[in-house]
C-alpha cells in the first residue's frame, strides 16, 4: 500500500496507479452532492441542461455539511453512506467523474462503472467530520441553495486523508487506515 499526493481535477493516469489499500492526500476542487443533488443533476442532463460544475475529472464527496462555525468555511463534514447515490453514480463517471468519496460499500453497477470508466471510489473517515472538515480551506454554495446542507458546494481542499476503498482494476479495500491528520 502506498501514500500519494494528488491535486483534483484528477486525470485517468492519476486513477490508473492507485490501488485498493492507498491513502491520498488530496489537495484541490471537489464538489459535495448527496441525493437530492444527484437527482437533480441527472434530471438537469435528461433535460439537455448545462450542469453547475465540469464532471470531467471531478471529484464528488456525499456530504451534508454541518453550518460554519465563525472564522470556518465549513462545518463538521464527515461522509454519508454512499449506496444512496448508487443508481446515479454509474451515469457520472461514464460522463467524466473519476472519483466520489463517501462511506460504506458501492454496488456492482459501479464498481464495474468505475472499471469501464476509470474512476475510483475513496473512503473519509466516518466520525471524523469535524477533523475532515479542518483540510477544507474554502466552501462555496453554487447550486441547489433550496437544499440546505445538501446544496452543491465546491470546496478547495489541502491534504484531504482518503482511502482508496475500489480501484479502477475492480479491487476493493476495507481496511482502516492511519491518518495523519
Amino acid at each position: 500500500m502506498a501514500t500519494y499526493e494528488m491535486t483534483a481535477p484528477l486525470c485517468d493516469e492519476d486513477v490508473k496507479k492507485l490501488k485498493a489499500g492507498d491513502v491520498v492526500k488530496l489537495t484541490g476542487t471537489i464538489y459535495t452532492a448527496r441525493d437530492a443533488a444527484h437527482k437533480r443533476l441527472c434530471d438537469m442532463l435528461d433535460n439537455g441542461e448545462e450542469l453547475p460544475f465540469e464532471l470531467k475529472g471531478a471529484v464528488i464527496y456525499y456530504v451534508g455539511p454541518s453550518p460554519a462555525p465563525e472564522g470556518r468555511p465549513i462545518g463538521s463534514a464527515g461522509p454519508t453512506t454512499s449506496y444512496r447515490m448508487d443508481s446515479y453514480a454509474p451515469r457520472l463517471h461514464s460522463l467524466g467523474v473519476k472519483a466520489t468519496i463517501g462511506k460504506g460499500k458501492r454496488s456492482a453497477e459501479v464498481r464495474k462503472a468505475m472499471e469501464e470508466y476509470v474512476g475510483v471510489y475513496f473512503g473519509a473517515t466516518g466520525g471524523a467530520g469535524a477533523l475532515l472538515s479542518q483540510c477544507i480551506d474554502e466552501a462555496e454554495v453554487i447550486a441547489f441553495d433550496d437544499l440546505g446542507p445538501e446544496a452543491i458546494r465546491k470546496l478547495t481542499v489541502t491534504n484531504f486523508p482518503l482511502l482508496v476503498v475500489n480501484d479502477c482494476h475492480g479491487n476493493e479495500q476495507y481496511a482502516k487506515p492511519n491518518f495523519d491528520f
